[in-house]
């Protein structure tokens, strides 16, 4: 295995999970409510309205990591192997879920289908906050990057947006990890824009909600103005809102572009081990299983 694609895959789960736990802390505060308590928030401290422990994450990296277990068990792609995963997942008493896919995981759960109708009120950002194993192990493949990426949101989110979301954002850290650089993001980006008025990032408008494209909108701003893995993470979830997951798919992106080792040590320090463990244990596997096909 090349050890850069390590590198850059290792830096895009664990940025992940980082930016996730940072993010938890002032999720679904304002900017001046995080100014008001925290001043700059920038450390791991856990708190927030879940409450966690300093270094725990949210339902963002555990559905990532149910999707990576999901691969992982089988040498070939199993929708239903996911949505059972999902659905041990929800009945585990998770620490938050999402009401979008807590719906979808209940309508398998009852009559097991394993995608739901299309729906207008599914452009939430549920299904591209967990495709990140779907992007790993599916490296040397696009139509199984697409085919598993577009099965598993639709167990939960059956809308264009949401698709587009989940797919761009797959495709540029595809770009990234095959050596791409921030241009090569950038240029995705504004493609996907000009596609859909709704991801328009610049001028910024301020919003950072749950929305697909408010997610979007505010990852994009950030990790276009800042220069490296601190700054962005730091800048991001200062904004609040869905702060658990800005920050989860900006260190996504960041942590893809500028590696493992970019991820500031205080941070990784912080982290629960059991969850570092486990990225690095999927990671090998992710790879792996994409190479072998």
């Amino acid at each position: 295995m090349n050890d850069d694609l390590r590198e850059r895959a290792l830096g895009a789960y664990l940025g992940f999970a980082v930016g996730d736990a940072l993010g938890a802390t002032v999720e679904f505060m304002t900017p001046r409510e995080i100014k008001a308590d925290h001043g700059v928030h920038r450390h791991i401290i856990g708190g927030g309205w879940l409450r966690l422990k300093a270094g725990e994450v949210t339902d963002d990296t555990q559905m990532c990591l149910v999707l990576g277990e999901s691969i992982l068990a089988h040498g070939t792609w199993s929708l239903t192997q996911f949505a059972e995963g999902m659905g041990a997942w929800l009945k585990s008493s998770p620490v938050d879920v999402g009401n979008t896919c807590r719906r979808g995981i209940r309508r398998y759960l009852v009559d097991r289908s394993v995608i739901g109708e299309p729906s207008e009120w599914d452009a939430g950002n549920g299904a591209c906050i967990r495709n990140l194993p779907a992007i790993l192990s599916t490296l040397h493949d696009g139509d199984l990057f697409r085919e598993i990426t577009l099965d598993q949101a639709h167990l939960t989110h059956h809308n264009q947006l949401s698709d587009e979301a989940t797919l761009a954002l797959g495709q540029m850290v595809r770009a990234v990890l095959h050596g791409g650089g921030m241009a090569d993001i950038q240029r995705l980006a504004l493609d996907l824009a000009a596609r859909h008025r709704e991801f328009r990032f610049e001028p910024y408008a301020n919003r950072s909600s749950a929305y697909v494209a408010d997610t979007l909108s505010t990852v994009f701003h950030y990790f276009f103005t800042t220069d490296n893995f601190k700054d962005c993470l730091i800048d991001v979830v200062n904004q609040g809102g869905d702060a658990d997951s800005t920050g989860a798919l900006a260190g996504m992106l960041a942590g893809s572009l500028y590696g493992v080792s970019a991820i500031p040590q205080e941070w990784m320090s912080r982290l629960n081990p059991a969850i570092v463990k486990v990225i690095h244990q999927q990671v090998d596997g992710l790879l792996n299983w994409g190479q072998g096909r």
